[in-house]
């Protein structure tokens, strides 16, 4: 979470451009989608919380970002659609609404804006529900394409627009989404090449729709291990076309991972990107040392000095409570020890940030 929205150059945060290709009957035939962060200047700094608030900043030079952004992507893929999956309430509401009104003032013919609330139309197990959203981008996936080589390897056609999707992290939602629409196009390309006929679509080969299903989960999980620490949330989905109870447990449990990971070794895995990309260049001059200097509560924390605490309190508040029928000073020694883990509790929550794992290096470049 290290690294949310947009820098002052319109590059966004987890950028991906995903390119499908098949070839078949000496043919060769490639849909290329896109999906990054929402192109804003926003934060949202873990502190503790299992979804830290969204803070909004610098709202003045917004307009000037999102106009970089995809001035940026027009000169790359053309004409490009905008797939907004984020909730239009709660706390994506905020994120949602700055992004459309930002949107309204580059809209055009060749950049286009769509949302669809995908929690509030397909909820957890619905996905069915995505069949709106392909309704409603279809003319613009065909009018713009795919890249077509014939057997002579001579160019019939190329893709002149990308569909640019996003959520909040551009991992789960997005990678449904995405591989919904290249199912969709490669059935189209399928039927042109005379593979296919006129309706059949690939739920009709079970094999080659298996492995299909397969290709697609593998590509979501990888993605989402390299940026979140593990698979890719509704992978089930992707992979068997429906949500199971054993998907739905292995996602609660991919969830807390996440969670784990992203207060207690992103910060440190954050540094280690920027270094081998060259965003933080350390002196020469002196050693690798963390240029952020702790002071005042972050100099004295440490979360796994408060949570033994915490659980000891509990632990011998529990045993004085239990001896409490025979001598009624244990009641007193339990109210102190349960009151120490208490205490201990609200000052981890006051400054939750403090005892997070976060960058260290400093970013020259930013």
């Amino acid at each position: 979470m290290w690294r949310r929205g947009a820098d002052s150059d319109g590059y966004v945060a987890n950028f991906v451009e995903t390119e499908q290709i098949i070839q078949v009957n000496g043919y060769t035939a490639s849909f290329i989608q896109i999906r990054g962060s929402i192109p804003l200047f926003w934060d949202q700094i873990v502190d503790l919380t299992y979804k830290p608030k969204f803070e909004i900043t610098r709202i003045a030079q917004v307009p000037q970002v999102v106009e970089r952004h995809f001035l940026d992507l027009r000169k790359k893929y053309g004409n490009v659609l905008v797939v907004n999956l984020v909730n239009k309430h709660g706390g994506e509401g905020l994120l949602c609404e700055k992004f459309g009104s930002a949107m309204q003032h580059v809209a055009s013919d060749n950049v286009r804006y769509l949302h669809f609330d995908f929690h509030k139309m397909c909820g957890d197990t619905e996905f069915a529900w995505l069949s709106i959203l392909y309704h409603q981008i279809q003319t613009f996936v065909f009018r713009n394409r795919y890249f077509l080589l014939n057997e002579k390897g001579e160019k019939v056609e190329g893709q002149i627009g990308v569909v640019r999707t996003n959520c909040i992290d551009c991992l789960d939602r997005t990678n449904v989404t995405q591989s919904m629409i290249a199912r969709k196009v490669l059935e189209s390309q399928l039927r042109r090449l005379g593979v296919f006929k006129a309706n059949e679509t690939i739920t009709r080969h079970s094999e080659f729709d298996k492995c299909y299903k397969i290709l697609w989960a593998n590509h979501g999980d990888d993605i989402s291990i390299q940026y979140a620490g593990t698979p890719a949330l509704k992978g089930d989905f992707v992979r068997l076309g429906k949500r199971t109870i054993q998907g739905i447990v292995k996602d609660s449990w991919s969830a807390l991972v996440r969670y784990y990971l992203n207060n207690f070794y992103d910060g440190t895995k954050q540094d280690a990107i920027d270094l081998l990309q060259g965003h933080s260049i350390p002196s020469v001059s002196r050693s690798m040392t963390p240029s952020i200097k702790k002071d005042g509560v972050e100099a004295i924390v440490s979360f796994r000095l408060a949570f033994w605490l915490i659980m000891t309190g509990l632990f011998f508040a529990t045993i004085s409570l239990r001896r409490v029928r025979y001598n009624l000073w244990n009641l007193l020694f339990s109210i102190m020890w349960a009151s120490m883990s208490f205490l201990i509790t609200s000052l981890v929550r006051a400054n939750g940030r403090a005892f997070c794992n976060r960058p260290r290096l400093s970013h020259p470049q930013q």
